[in-house]
């Protein structure tokens, strides 16, 4: 109905699918220039008429229906679009293949197909397209061949994204690239297994991405030449090898996963995101101590599981824009630094499995913004430091296990209210369990508002991850790991009863309080854990019965009640039967799945009879077994003792029984009497 419509941009409106037929924009198509319909609901249908009309829009331009909920196959006759120079229809559901006539669409300058699911292989005559400058189709299921005749004419050509798909780069050893890439990212896209050698006539690229692309070889020579201020580099997930050059530096490089060994240079200070985990790393000193004035750039910093040793260097005034550090899984030996408490925006710490010593040093009560420590692992000592409540108010995840902490549990962690994951297993801790921990309102909470742990830094988000025992076994979690809710205290010294205030935590996933010395019942209150996963309580001196309520918890997975004082019918539940090693250790208890029954033939020499607490009589319990007993034998005894003992008494009795029986006689006769007369 608008002949003369050239611009048609409804982004973000919220669009519904459209109700259209194929003619009711056909005049208005024909004036179409510029159409844009990204960020809405709609659906394939839009294809009704866009390109349902396509040959009535030869003046279109550039259509956006990215960020939509479109599905299907990509028309064929969308090749007729001959004006159309961008196309952007990436963050869909669109499904099959590319088709071959896009290589019809010469006047595209931008291709964008990113994260859809797209699969087959990636026709040949994309090569034709001479004006194609992006080509965006990153995050598909593509896979098949990519050869030099998918380029042979894309000589405009400045950014390419084959990345996260599953593709194999074949080009002869001597291929000479037409064009000049500002930004090459071929993530999981195979090419090894020597380095790419068409790399070296690219001489203009800022963003680099090889990663996970079974390169098995040494950096060349030539690529450590090419300094032309590059943003990012990621080599990781390869099996590169040699020693890292200062030439390779960049704002954002990541060679993890990898086998490169030797020292860390010290011009890699200026990066600010370097991640160099999982190589054979030796040095660190270089890097952090090139200068006691200079400033850092750093804010992400990842040496985790290298061949790191010796004292951590005291260095740590100048990093005050760090917001990530992970030192784990290395030989670092000595005392924790003071000065990391510098490290006033770090919100990530992890210097787990490592061989520290010492004390946590108080100067990280500093260090306000973090939300994860974990010093797992290592040989700290000392008190749990208040500090750790009183300023880390953002703590959502702490790991102190496998060190030698001692004495209580802090009440000041209760002022944790985001705390998520509390680990102190395997050290000495004493005392009793804090009743205040119904304030971490985070626990106290079902489900999560996220599945992830973010932290935002200049150049990307990053993700934290952590290992956590779960049902007995040790797991990293990371995109999930917003859903682990989990408090684990085993393998300590802690007394007392478990607090009734640990079943308002309604969120919690994981309890672990094992192998403590833990008196008291269960509380009765338990089955209000209605997430929870996970519950062990093995190897305490617990005594009492299960709880009824322990049978409502349906997600639980997996129990252990062994090595207690538990006694009593194990309650019937969906799930407390499945357990057949849960129970173990504990000689009063009965009931399924053990082989021990509840009922006087299920008892054994010198075993008390267990009563079974499900009996709807509230009377009917082990004590109304044992006074009904007791009064038996003080009326029988009171008094057939009595005529056994006095003889007097026995005479008078007996005498009583004989006149007793004559009246009964006598009555008896003269009733009878009675009856015959009549």
């Amino acid at each position: 109905m608008l002949p003369k419509l050239t611009n048609l941009t409804l982004q973000m409106c919220n669009l519904p699918p459209p109700v259209i037929s194929s003619v009711s924009l056909l005049n208005s198509s024909k004036s179409l220039v510029h159409v844009d319909l990204n960020k809405n609901s709609l659906d394939s249908s839009i294809f009704q008429w866009l390109p349902g009309s396509i040959g009535q829009m030869s003046n279109l331009v550039d259509l956006d229906l990215s960020e939509n909920k479109l599905s299907g196959r990509i028309p064929e006759s969308i090749g007729q679009m001959s004006n159309l120079a961008y196309l952007h229809l990436s963050e869909n559901k669109l499904s099959g293949r590319i088709p071959e006539s896009i290589g019809q669409m010469s006047n595209l300058v931008y291709l964008q197909l990113l994260e859809n699911k797209l699969s087959e292989r990636i026709p040949e005559s994309i090569g034709q397209m001479s004006n194609l400058e992006i080509m965006d189709l990153g995050m598909n299921s593509f896979e098949g061949v990519i050869s030099e005749t998918h380029f042979s004419k894309l000589s405009k050509l400045r950014f390419l994204d084959l990345s996260s798909n599953s593709l194999v780069l074949n080009f002869s050893f001597d291929w000479v690239p037409p064009f000049q890439l500002l930004e090459i990212r071929l993530g999981s896209c195979k090419m090894g297994p020597y380095f790419p050698k068409w790399l070296r006539n690219q001489k203009s690229y800022d963003w680099l991405d090889i990663s996970d692309a079974g390169i098995s070889d040494t950096i060349p020579t030539w690529f450590w030449d090419l300094r032309n201020g590059i943003v990012l580099k990621d080599l990781s997930r390869n099996q590169i090898r040699g020693n890292l050059r200062s030439e390779l530096a960049c704002d954002f490089l990541n060679v993890s996963w990898n086998q490169l060994e030797g020292p860390i240079p010290s011009i890699l200070s200026h990066v600010s995101l370097l991640d160099l985990s999982n190589n054979k790393f030796s040095g660190l000193a270089s890097l952090l101590c090139t200068s006691t004035t200079e400033k850092s750039d750093l804010e992400y910093l990842d040496l985790s599981s290298n061949h790191v040793s010796g004292d951590l260097p005291d260095c740590w005034i100048n990093f005050d824009t760090l917001i990530f550090l992970d030192l784990s899984n290395n030989f670092l030996s000595g005392k924790i630094p003071t000065t990391m408490g510098y490290l006033f925006g770090i919100e990530t710490l992890k210097l787990n499995n490592n061989r520290f010593v010492g004390e946590l040093p108080s100067q990280l009560k500093n260090c306000t913004m973090l939300t994860l420590v974990d010093v797992g692992e290592n040989k700290l000592s000392g008190l749990i430091p208040e500090w750790l409540g009183e300023n880390l108010l953002n703590l959502a995840i702490i790991i102190l296990r496998s060190n030698q902490f001692y004495r209580s549990i802090p009440p000041q962690l209760c002022h944790l209210t985001h705390l998520q994951i509390l680990d102190l297993s395997m050290n000495n801790i004493s005392g009793t369990i804090p009743k205040c921990l119904h304030n971490w309102t985070t626990l106290a909470q079902k489900g999560t508002s996220t599945l992830t742990m973010r932290h935002s830094s200049l150049f990307r988000e990053y993700v934290d991850e952590e290992y956590v025992t779960w049902k007995g076994v040790r797991s990293k979690y990371k995109n999930t790991l917003g859903l682990v809710k989990s408090i684990d205290l085993s393998c300590n010294k802690l007394s007392g009863e478990i607090p009734t205030e640990i079943t308002s935590l309604v969120g919690l996933v994981s309890l672990n309080l094992s192998r403590n010395r833990l008196t008291g019942q269960i509380p009765s209150r338990i089955g209000n854990l209605q997430e929870l996963d996970s519950l062990d309580l093995s190897r305490n001196q617990i005594n009492g019965r299960i709880p009824t309520s322990l049978s409502r918890i349906y997600r639980i997975g997996y129990l252990d009640l062994s090595q207690n004082n538990l006694s009593g019918k194990i309650p019937i539940g969906t799930q407390l039967q499945t357990f057949d090693s849960a129970y173990g250790g504990n000689p009063l208890l009965c009931g399924e799945p053990l082989p021990r029954t509840c009922s006087e033939e299920g008892k054994g020499p010198g075993q008390s009879v267990l009563v079974n607490e499900d009996d709807k009589d509230g009377l009917i319990t082990q004590g109304f077994y044992i006074s009904m007993g007791l009064g038996f034998a003080v009326g029988f005894w009171g008094v057939c003792g009595t005529l056994l003992l006095n003889k007097s008494c026995r005479y008078t009795y007996l005498n009583f029984l004989n006149f007793l029986n004559d009246w009964l006689y006598v009555k008896v006769e003269i009733i009878r009497q009675r009856i015959i007369n009549k």
